[in-house]
């Protein structure tokens, strides 16, 4: 692709940015839909986030921007204005930057998140849910378990508070959902979600352990660098089902070029 003083310009902020993905899929999609977009990922460490907004909004060529770890709750003390999606998940992760400089934000993990389940043929309405993790892409995940109808969502996280937390926001805006905190037995859950990082590097330890499942369970890890997680090889040794994070991207692309038209 030919990068020009015409094309529009996106980042993918993140901290580290060696698992990076998005760009390539981005880069992929908007040519092949004919617009002049170049997408590059932007190493951006915390203590750091704040400037680097404040230099985006200068930044006149710059559509707007991708957010993951670990930036996805943390960016929105810095926007102008998010979504009702966005504010109700609380977790951003694109950001439009309009001709003025303003910065809004929006959470497109849950719809690409259950149509990427949905065009893998499992409906996730009466079902009972797994889910590791409780950071930003995580909150998104269950919020998006619970608008699509699961009976049970439980949530296992080192962090028994934040779990907590999380747990009570999703059981206000979906009081007929049951939402759980703990542990529990993943063969009890016909799905299982990881939303932690775990797996993106090589010789990180599983999330979970997943003795005792089998056919009749799916397993979704939403990581997207590498394609195939361990916890996935595992699974799909077991006789589970599985389905990587690549399909949550790809199912966003289209939500993205929407949002950050001028």
């Amino acid at each position: 692709m030919e990068i020009t003083g015409k094309s529009r310009i996106m980042f993918v902020l993140a901290d580290p940015v060696g698992h990076v993905r998005a760009s390539a899929v981005m880069n992929a999609y908007f040519q092949s839909i004919g617009q002049d977009v170049a997408v590059s990922p932007l190493h951006v460490r915390p203590d750091d986030l704040g400037p680097v907004l404040a230099a985006i909004r200068c930044m006149r060529n710059v559509a707007g921007f991708g957010v993951t770890i670990p930036h996805k709750v943390a960016v929105i003390r810095h926007l102008d204005e998010v979504t009702a999606t966005a504010r109700r998940i609380g977790a951003v992760n694109f950001v439009k930057r309009t001709a003025e400089g303003r910065l809004i934000g929006d959470n497109l993990d849950a719809p690409g998140f259950l149509g990427g389940l949905r065009k893998q043929g499992f409906d996730p309405k009466g079902r009972r849910a797994m889910q590791i993790g409780a950071g930003g892409a995580g909150r998104a995940t269950a919020f998006a378990l619970a608008e699509a109808g699961v009976a049970e969502l439980l949530i296992v996280n080192r962090d028994a508070a934040k779990a907590r937390q999380l747990a009570d926001a999703v059981e206000q805006a979906f009081p007929d959902i049951s939402v759980r905190v703990g542990q529990g037995n993943p063969a009890d859950f016909e799905l299982i979600v990881n939303t932690t990082s775990l797996g993106m590097q090589v010789g990180d330890p599983l999330p979970l352990d997943i003795k005792g499942i089998g056919a009749g369970h799916t397993i979704y890890d939403i990581i997207v660098n590498p394609a195939v997680t361990r916890l996935m090889a595992e699974a799909a040794a077991q006789g589970a089902g599985t389905i990587g994070g690549g399909v949550m991207l790809d199912e966003q692309m289209g939500l993205v070029a929407r949002f950050i038209a001028p």
